[in-house]
């Protein structure tokens, strides 16, 4: 509202608001007269139309001229649309009313004009309150007055009828009011737009200081009309194309310019500092078009250049040099390779600063290693620039420079070395004296050798080379190479730092990574380990044999990746190889586990905790074709049924390691039939940036299905379907296909807790070994199990079971409803037993206790390959083993 524009609008709005409050006014005011006036002629009307009547004098002479008079007042009143038609006595006495109480009652008014023969309309008070009242005499068929006939209509009446049309009144000044306001706010709109929004004293101000400026400035202003006609010229452009002084109005062809400095003028063209010669002075010329500020034409300005030229070129290769350095500080260094970013440090510097570009690496530095001393001994890591047969050294060739070859110069000073003039200088042929001359001969002339250091240490060197027409190097060349090179050395040094790291991280992972899988007949295994692409990971996968033919399968994933992620992989990798030891169920296990990472991650001693460790555990049993698993915060198996449907068994998911707090974990058991395959893997599989895991999962499912398949042939099926070459999140892939123990490999017999019940058991074990073929066992099986039956039998409770395995080995179990568990003695000398275990042991490749849901089962092996088990010994040196010098 400060502006013109706004002042110009509240004026205006002004006086459209006094306008329209009038007019509504008026309005009132006149169609309240009229309603007094349609009142009058209203009234008369209905009173005169009334007492002609015809049969009004025969009602005024009947005996009850009332009874005749009422009705047809009132139907009168309402067709005249009056308050009442009263019919009065010349006596004042009523005969018909508009109120019947008032039918023959006295009643005195103003009627003596109307008694007289005159009819009259006046307003004033009445039982009806102020009235408009119209009087009417009635006369005979002689002329002389018999009645009087009234028709009043209150002024309240006739004040509705005003009010009733007041909404359209007001409703119609709105309207107006709206409509002004808006046409109003429109032209002070392109007032605005035309003052630009400036108040008044700012548009004085601007006038006055107007010429001031615009012939102050020290660039010319010329304005052109769309007729190409000079407008306005200010007093630098006037001096500096020399205009007349009446030049103003004049069209510019016709000012007298140079052909050069005129066409830009006239030619209505924009331009954007383009140099052109006027008279004896250099000028930028630059040409907008005025619209929409004006009206059509062009605003030409004119600096003079003159001073400013022989700095242009200087200008132009400083800021070439400033985007050519933000360049390399966007491209070089783009990934963690060493040969890489050598590479991308050549590609930006050709051809934009030199013609060719090598970089010479120190071998330590490829490696990932720091260097520990400076050698002239170096690897050409990049050349960009050569073509054809080059007489440089190739890429991947071991350079020894000699003393005084720049190269050598360089690393020895630590500092740039310009050889402005190759043809001119001789040391550097030293080099190669035979290859200098084709270096010359190709046309390179000029060189600069500068230091690769990062961070004190000296990495290499990178070589910038001239040739052909490009002009030879200088000293400002030499900084700007020092520059460029410095920050490439960074992102090398990086570059070796991060190779260094990866390379510890892959060999520590691939030392803790099974390297391959043992031995057994529960299941065909396959195994697939991809590392993502930032690096290696935390995922593990792992086979376990346990006792009784059973195995063990075993995926985890730690999240996040380098060092730590693997290290924590291998601890816990450790940790559930050791815990399977124990031959726990899936769920003690992992609770095991659970407490380990969170005792880890309490530990005030380590340096980062473990954080979001997930893991899988399942056992898979030949002998029942059952396999239970249990998870920690992991997705769940893949199941592939032998006919190829596939199926996600629901596992019970408890938190990840080290967040269950203690809670106990659920397990799954499942009876697989033999030939299916069990996929276990990490979610790195399923899941990715743009995809969520239901999608994962069944595309999963969709990868699974199908014919029957080998572990090897399902692995690569499912990583060609659902990774890229590259994956985000490095993936863990463990195919196993169940197989069932033969049925006439297995022997079970109940042992009736009587020590008289171990020979008969004894003799069928000895038979069925017999039947197997391994009669060469049979005494040692008999010890064995007449030792672990006689220890069941004295210290366990019912049911006492035997069974034997033949698979690999032969293993011995036998069960009780005890939890006690024997453990391995050295007897004393005076002990009259505790020498059964012992024997056991010596007999026996391993044995140990396995806890069941109704008792444990102690069991052994035996091997059963030539030279696989301890030499054997008799019985009586088994027995004289378990006393010791001092016991005889």
């Amino acid at each position: 509202m400060r502006s013109v524009a706004g002042e110009v609008f509240l004026l205006q709005l002004a006086v459209v608001v006094l306008l329209v409050a009038a007019a509504v006014v008026a309005l009132v005011v006149q169609a309240r007269s009229a309603g007094m006036v349609d009142a009058r002629h209203r009234t008369l009307a209905a009173a005169g139309t009334f007492a002609e009547s015809p049969g009004i004098v025969a009602a005024l002479r009947s005996p009850h001229p009332s009874a005749v008079l009422q009705p047809s007042a009132e139907a009168a009143r309402e067709v005249a649309g009056v308050d009442g038609i009263n019919v009065y006595t010349l006596s004042g006495v009523t005969l018909a009313h508009s109120d019947p109480r008032q039918i023959g009652k006295h009643v005195v008014g103003p009627f003596s004009k109307a008694a007289a023969g005159q009819s009259f309309t006046d307003t004033f008070e009445g039982s009806l309150g102020q009235s408009v009242v119209s009087v009417v005499p009635v006369k005979d068929s002689d002329g002389r007055v018999i009645a009087i006939v009234s028709s009043p209509v209150t002024v309240q009446n006739v004040q509705g009828m005003v009010n009733r049309q007041l909404p359209v009144v007001l409703g119609s000044a709105a309207a107006v009011l709206a409509l002004s306001a808006g046409g109003t706010a429109l032209v002070s709109r392109r007032l605005l737009r035309r003052t630009h929004g400036l108040g008044p004293a700012e548009m004085t101000r601007m006038y006055e200081h107007h010429d001031a400026v615009l012939h102050a400035v020290r660039e010319g202003v010329l304005i052109i009309g769309g007729g190409g006609r000079l407008l306005l010229a200010n007093d630098e452009a006037r001096r500096l194309l020399r205009l007349p002084v009446d030049a103003e109005g004049l069209p510019v062809t016709d000012l007298g310019l140079e052909e050069g400095i005129a066409e830009p003028i006239a030619s209505g063209r924009s331009a954007t500092d383009e140099l052109h010669m006027a008279t004896d002075r250099l000028l930028s010329v630059n040409v907008r078009p005025t619209a929409p500020y004006g009206q059509a034409g062009t605003v030409v300005t004119l600096r003079d250049t003159t001073e400013l030229r022989a700095l242009s070129g200087r200008a132009e290769a400083a800021r070439e040099r400033l985007k050519l350095l933000y360049d390399a500080g966007v491209r070089v260094g783009t990934t963690l390779n060493v040969e890489r970013t050598a590479e991308e440090l050549a590609e930006v510097a050709v051809p934009r600063f030199a013609d060719v570009v090598t970089v010479d690496l120190l071998d330590p530095v490829l490696r990932g290693e720091e260097p520990t001393e400076a050698s002239t001994e170096m690897r050409r890591t990049a050349a960009v620039g050569l073509q054809g047969d080059h007489p440089l050294y190739p890429v991947g060739e071991l350079i020894r420079f000699v003393p005084t070859s720049p190269m050598a110069a360089g690393l020895a000073d630590g500092r740039a070395v310009l050889e402005a003039d190759l043809r001119t200088t001789h040391r550097w042929r030293a080099q190669d004296p035979a290859n200098a001359l084709r270096i010359l001969d190709r046309g390179i002339h000029s060189l600069i050798a500068v230091p690769l250091r990062a961070r004190g240490v000296v990495l290499g060197m990178a070589g910038y080379w001239r040739g052909q027409d490009s002009p030879p190097f200088d000293e400002e060349d030499v900084s700007f190479a020092e520059e460029l090179t410095a920050r490439a050395a960074l992102a090398v040094d990086n570059a070796r730092r991060y190779t260094r790291e990866h390379t510890m991280a892959v060999t520590l992972q691939r030392s803790l990574l099974p390297r391959g899988v043992p031995e057994q007949s529960a299941v065909e295994v396959a195994h697939r380990y991809l590392a993502a692409q930032a690096g290696v990971g935390g995922d593990w996968f792992d086979v376990i044999p346990l006792p009784g033919t059973r195995v063990a399968l075993v995926v985890g994933d730690v999240v996040g990746h380098g060092l730590h992620a693997a290290a924590t992989m291998g601890r816990l990798r450790t940790a559930v190889y050791n815990f399977s030891t124990l031959d726990l169920p899936p769920d003690e296990l992992l609770s095991h586990l659970d407490e380990l990472v969170a005792h880890i991650d309490t530990d005030e001693q380590e340096w980062q905790g473990i954080t979001g460790a997930t893991c899988l555990y399942a056992v898979y049993d030949p002998v029942s074709g059952q396999v239970t698993a249990a998870t920690a915060g992991h997705p769940g198996p893949a199941l592939v049924r032998p006919d190829g449907t596939v199926s996600l068994p629901e596992v019970p998911v408890s938190p990840p390691l080290g967040l269950g707090e203690g809670l106990p974990m659920e397990t799954m058991t499942v009876t697989l039939p033999e030939g299916s395959r069990l996929a276990l893997f990490t979610d790195g599989l399923i899941e990715s940036r743009d995809r969520d895991p239901d999608a994962g999962l069944t595309a999963l499912r969709a990868a699974l299905a199908g014919p029957a398949r080998t572990p090897e042939e399902t692995c690569t099926a499912v990583i060609d379907a659902m990774l890229p070459s590259r994956p985000s999140d490095d993936v863990a892939l463990l195919v196993a296909r169940t197989r069932r123990l033969d049925p006439s490999r297995i022997a079970e017999w109940d042992v009736r807790p009587d020590p008289a019940a171990v020979s008969p058991v004894r003799n069928a074990c000895a038979r069925r070994l017999a039947d197997w073929g391994l009669e060469e066992i049979a005494f040692t099986t008999e010890l064995i199990l007449s030792e672990l039956m006689t220890n069941a039998i004295r210290y366990g409770t019912e049911p006492i079971r035997v069974r034997l395995l033949y698979d690999r080995s032969l293993i011995c179990e036998v069960s009780d409803g005890s939890s006690t568990s024997p453990h391995l003695r050295r007897a004393e000398a005076t002990d009259e037993g505790g020498r059964g275990l012992f024997l056991v042991a010596q007999f026996a490749e391993r044995w140990g206790t396995r806890y069941t849901a109704r008792g444990k089962i102690i069991w052994s092996e035996q091997s059963l390959l030539d030279g696989a088990a301890p030499p054997a010994m008799d019985l009586g040196e088994a027995l004289l083993a378990g006393w010791d010098d001092e016991g005889f």
